[in-house]
């Protein structure tokens, strides 16, 4: 995947994480902090950060539990370390901060 694709494909995944976190109607700020990079505060301060990292060509995630980076596999984004899938393990690390069931998807 070019720069180009990579980047339109990154930014849609920070705009349907915004979409559907809104929807879901957890208390949770999100906030553009830049270009390409997504952060969701919560109520007890904690914070999420989303962003797209154009050189690795990557999908980078820092929560409380830890870092993560998801590459597009040609279907959908997965954890370099253990292939799961990236709006399911936003949804744990969001439910995790927020302490509400919290489910994202890529389609609102």
């Amino acid at each position: 995947m070019n720069e180009t694709e990579f980047n339109a494909r990154a930014e849609g995944v920070l705009a349907a994480v915004v979409r559907t976190l809104e929807a879901s109607g957890v208390d949770c700020d999100c906030e553009f902090k830049g270009d390409g990079v997504l952060e969701l505060e919560f109520e007890d301060g904690s914070k999420i950060i989303v962003n797209r990292h154009g050189p690795a060509r990557e999908i980078w995630i820092a929560a409380k539990s830890g870092r993560y980076h998801f590459r597009f596999d040609g279907e959908r984004w997965v954890n370099t370390r253990d292939a799961d899938e990236l709006f399911a393990a936003l949804s744990r690390y969001v439910s995790e901060q927020s302490g509400s069931p919290v489910v994202l998807s890529e389609r609102a």
